[in-house]
């Protein structure tokens, strides 16, 4: 977003980020681990919607990949820092990357005023929030169990959850979508070589992309009325050709469909379609497939599915309670180290994160109606306790999936950023909202 609007005249960006180490690259592309692909072909990877071969050309001149390769994200995030340090070399001044945490934002006299960790105060004409994902919450089995720090790994971003572990030991990981697999790619390229028990309620994992399929036909109307029917028609479509492709073909429209639906719709597509929908939606690179293949070839990995419940601490282990999917009677698998894969929430009501708490009790946010992320107007304003969007805070990414769904990938994140930066400049040539 900082780079899109300085293309537009006369804009001055601060960007702020409290760990500075993450500068441009954020959570998602500041892995070093090789074994970390992307899970979309670089072609659709660029940072600019009105320049899709952005990052296709950056790759070409440093002979990194082509339109077709799935790149690590370490590659990315070097894609993301190097365009950054170019937009400062070009902009000069206009952008001032500033290093420390927001810890309270205040809106008055048609300014906003940012509160940092060293005390500072920065005023600005506007502020969007572009806090991405938040960090994993605890499966209700585990939430205030106080589980030992040693055994239990509550976030996998935040810890290095290999060191200590012992070559053999077992491990359980909670969850069994991307972010497991990541965790599990990571223990096999540090040399564990112990049992490793991936457990999700429905025990689904990410499908693999297919080389060779031809670009899907994009879906530019709506195939059927409401979310549940546009399942049964992806289904139908699926009997002719590559469900790949049936998928990828309604993109366009899902942001569409999503806002046509009514609460206690999308409330149903959550509860049972979800997890079919992100397995078939977010997909792994052929070469990330093939290695989990191969391990759950070797019996080193195991996919189950069950709900925990109940977790008890032994003296070298962890004896975790399950209930298998279908089953009456609980099995216990112990683990020397437990991994909380259950990937990123959106619940600010179980945040820890200051800036989310001193804005919830100030009732200057609130969670949208399913508790996603944040609530947002259709321009992106946030919208207070009492209903009320802010004239003067906007937001942006992941925490506005409640209003656009799809919102949490490169492609779908740039369209937003390119039409949000738009928007508020010509609102501010126009005598509307300023910057």
């Amino acid at each position: 977003l900082a780079i899109n609007l300085l293309e537009q005249p006369d804009v001055e960006v601060l960007l702020i980020e409290r760990d500075r180490h993450r500068m441009g690259a954020g959570v998602a592309y500041s892995s070093t681990e090789t074994s970390h692909l992307l899970n979309v072909r670089a072609g659709n990877m660029s940072a600019f919607a009105d320049r899709p071969d952005h990052f296709c050309e950056w790759l070409a001149a440093r002979g990194l990949g082509c339109e077709a390769a799935f790149v690590t994200r370490a590659t990315y995030g070097r894609y993301l820092r190097e365009t950054l340090r170019a937009a400062m070399e070009k902009y000069g001044r206009r952008l001032k990357l500033v290093d420390d945490e927001v810890l309270d934002i205040e809106e008055k006299r048609g300014q906003v005023t940012l509160g940092l960790v060293n005390g500072g105060l920065i005023e600005a004409d506007r502020a969007v929030l572009a806090i991405g994902n938040l960090p994993p919450h605890d499966p209700p089995a585990i939430e205030g169990a106080h589980l030992p720090s040693h055994r239990y790994i509550g976030d996998p971003w935040a810890s290095a959850f290999e060191e200590g572990l012992g070559k053999e030991a077992p491990v359980l990981v909670v969850g069994t979508g991307l972010t497991a697999v990541d965790v599990i790619l990571r223990l096999a390229a540090h040399g564990h070589e112990g049992p490793i028990t991936a457990l999700s309620r429905r025990g689904l994992r990410p499908h693999r992309h297919i080389d060779g399929l031809p670009r899907p036909k994009p879906v530019l109307a709506k195939p059927a009325p409401d979310l549940s029917e546009l399942v049964r028609w992806a289904r139908g479509e699926a009997k002719d050709r590559d469900w790949r492709l049936v998928v990828d073909s309604i993109r366009p429209i899902t942001q569409m469909m999503w806002s046509a639906a009514d609460a206690d719709k999308r409330a149903r597509f959550l509860r049972h379609l979800r997890p079919f929908w992100d397995v078939h939606r977010h997909r792994l690179a052929p070469e990330v497939a093939d290695r989990i293949d191969a391990l759950v070839a070797s019996g080193q990995l195991h996919f189950r599915a069950g709900k925990i419940a109940h977790v008890a601490v032994e003296p070298d282990a962890l004896a975790v309670a399950w209930l298998p999917r279908g089953e009456a009677e609980l099995v216990t698998t112990r683990a020397a180290r437990m991994i909380n894969c259950t990937g990123p929430q959106g619940d600010l009501l179980r945040s820890s994160d200051p800036l989310v708490k001193r804005l919830l009790g100030a009732r200057r946010i609130r969670p949208d109606a399913l508790r996603l992320g944040l609530d947002i107007d259709r321009d992106g304003h946030i919208v207070d306790a009492s209903g009320r969007s802010s004239e003067h805070i906007l937001a942006i990414g992941p925490m506005t999936r409640g209003d656009l769904w799809e919102v949490v990938a490169v492609p779908d994140i740039r369209n937003q950023v390119s039409a949000l930066a738009r928007r508020l400049v010509n609102a501010h040539w126009t005598g509307g909202e300023g910057l």
